[in-house]
């Protein structure tokens, strides 16, 4: 196998609602956010980590080639699959990779052979430049505080009432992975990814999807510097 080209994906991640991706405190402070989103160590500004985009994508990949369970797909899903899933779950495993547990034997090794090295890799998504200075200049904070609570259906009472920190609509942030080509890939791969993009856009990112965090879009999104024209048109789901 020789990999043949390193393509560059690149775009800019909007909000078009607020966002929440956690930062896992492990304190509570009193009067204070319940529920922070993750920002960077030095800066403090928010960010979107890579694992986050990584594991939300190839879920619903995943979800779209009727073979999801509870944990990644891997060689026996391969196996068991058949016609276009079959098909669906190869670029699955192509593009995000295998679990190492799979080459403990020479079945296993052979199947990692014929998948090949992992095609994708992702980075943590920074606040856009500009946008980060803008809110600066104009003393406009990163995030922003969501009240919520829970109604009681008896009494109609608000209780348990909770502040989660989100990054605003409108925020930007500079969106970039990488699509590695080996020996053999074809535009298949690239496809899967765009549909993966997609399908990002329609569901959501973060946490609370259900309740309307998390909705983005991509703008500006190109392949080596070059736009991707045919990513309005792509339909995940057929015509």
């Amino acid at each position: 196998m020789q990999l043949k080209h390193i393509h560059h994906i690149t775009a800019d991640l909007v909000l078009e609602t607020g966002l929440h991706i956690g930062a896992g405190d492990s304190e509570i402070h009193i009067g204070g956010i319940d529920n922070a989103v993750i920002k960077h160590p030095v800066s403090g500004e928010p960010y979107i980590p890579g694992s986050s985009l990584k594991g939300k994508i190839r879920s619903l990949l995943e979800w779209k080639s009727g073979r999801v369970q509870e944990n990644p797909l891997g060689k026996k899903e391969y196996e068991e699959a058949s016609g276009a899933s079959k098909e669906a779950v190869k670029h699955i495993l192509q593009l995000f990779g295998i679990s190492g547990d799979t080459g403990k034997d020479e079945d296993g090794t052979n199947f990692q052979k014929q998948i090949g090295h992992t095609r994708l890799a992702f980075w943590d998504c920074p606040l856009d430049a500009a946008y980060a200075q803008a809110q600066r200049d104009n003393d406009r904070p990163y995030t922003e505080a969501k009240s919520e609570n829970r109604i009681n259906r008896i009494s109609g009472v608000a209780e348990h009432p909770r502040q989660t920190e989100r990054v605003p609509a409108g925020a930007r942030f500079t969106f970039r992975l990488s699509l590695k080509t080996y020996d053999g890939d074809d535009d298949s791969l690239r496809h899967t990814l765009l549909q993966g993009l997609k399908l990002l856009e329609w569901d959501s990112l973060g946490g609370s999807g259900s309740r309307g965090y998390g909705k983005i879009r991509f703008e500006n999104l190109c392949i080596d510097g070059q736009p991707v024209t045919e990513y309005a048109a792509i339909q995940p789901f057929g015509t």
